[in-house]
């Protein structure tokens, strides 16, 4: 996997997790509603666009 890929995977998941998480979770941010189930939420919400981003970068160069 060349390192490319790995920023690209990053900046993927920086825009798409953002997005999510503003519309899944936009009151609960914003009300100040924090807890460590909501963290582990927006945390996953970043992991995913970055596996699948990763993931179809290894399969196209596959």
């Amino acid at each position: 996997m060349r390192k490319e890929n790995y920023f690209t995977a990053i900046k993927v998941a920086l825009l798409i997790g953002t997005v999510l998480n503003l519309i899944n979770s936009y009151d609960a941010i914003f009300n100040g509603e924090w807890s460590i189930k909501l963290l582990f939420k927006i945390v996953l919400t970043y992991c995913v666009p970055f596996g699948v981003s990763l993931y179809s970068s290894w399969k196209a160069i596959k």
